[in-house]
């Protein structure tokens, strides 16, 4: 029996993964399952960069604008989720096609999430309220005195983590490092990562062009109508938080958009980073690549 293969397609924000997914689907009469952690909410289109109307009409989509701004997803959820869709895709299709740029959600499709106990809601609060109060600096102190290895790898910026670690040291009494695994889970299909490379300054160039692109599709107009939402997880992201800083008249819209673009160039190198240090991917050239290209390296 042919074993199934996943085709995973990565790159940086702005790269022009979409349109070459619609491609590789079309070659393989494949649906397309999005891998971005934004994508997945409704009503915010136009700021996530999500398929169009017309080109979610060229393939069948999963993952794309099925959850509501309030509701919560993680990356875990993702990985049983993407699996168990994956067991009935694969009925049909001998090949099936990710793509995104969310690198918390590829890797909990292709690598497995580390077994993390949940948070509950009590110690969650009660962090929550610690960061608050305090800040960062007693957090990271009290990290240091929990769980020293984990101290020294964290990004000591990204408070998120940090209060992560911390919510996980204080309810189970262990450390967080002692719930993170190195080794892979084995997944009964084939995976083939393809990424796309870019040199850096025509990148960044795409991405200011999009962003211009954004304003002008109605950026504001959207980032408006769920303003009095932004305290919920899934618009505490690049997009609109500048977006918000304009409504609320901190800045003009010229700054907001200038910081938006700057912004996600720092997302574009970060996501660059993350994808370099993976050692199966096939790397293409974005401006050259051609869906053909990618299944040859399929076969």
């Amino acid at each position: 029996m042919q074993q199934k293969t996943l085709i995973v397609l990565v790159g940086p924000t702005g790269i022009g993964k979409t349109e070459l997914s619609l491609s590789v689907a079309k070659l393989l009469s494949s649906p397309i399952v999005s891998a971005d952690s934004r994508q997945i909410y409704k009503t915010i289109s136009i700021g996530t960069a999500a398929p169009t109307k017309e080109q979610l009409s060229q393939a069948q989509h999963y993952f794309v604008g099925q959850l509501e701004l309030d509701e919560y997803y993680s990356a875990a959820q993702y990985e049983t989720d993407v699996l168990n869709l994956l067991d009935e895709l694969f009925e049909t299709h001998d090949t099936v096609l990710m793509t995104g740029g969310s690198m918390m959600y590829i890797d909990a499709v292709t690598k497995g999430i580390d077994d993390i106990p949940s948070v509950d809601d009590e110690t969650r609060s009660l962090l929550k309220q610690r960061f608050e109060t305090e800040g960062l600096e007693p957090l990271l102190e009290e990290l240091r005195l929990l769980d020293l290895d984990y101290y020294a790898i964290v990004d000591k910026k990204n408070h998120k983590r940090v209060v992560h670690a911390l919510e996980i040291c204080y309810m189970t009494g262990k450390t967080f490092t002692s719930f993170r695994k190195s080794a892979s889970k084995e997944r009964p299909f084939r995976i083939v990562k393809i990424g796309l490379r870019m040199e850096r300054e025509r990148l960044f160039d795409r991405i200011n062009k999009r962003v211009d692109k954004m304003i002008e599709d109605g950026l504001v107009e959207e980032a408006r109508s769920v303003s009095h939402l932004r305290h919920l997880n899934s618009l505490n992201t690049v997009g609109y938080k500048e977006m918000f800083k304009f409504i609320d008249g901190e800045w003009d819209l010229y700054t907001a958009t200038e910081r938006l673009k700057k912004n996600t160039r720092v997302y574009a190198k970060k996501q660059m980073t993350w994808f370099k240090k993976d050692e199966s991917i096939h790397w293409f050239d974005a401006e050259t690549v051609s869906a053909e290209d990618i299944l040859k390296i399929c076969k």
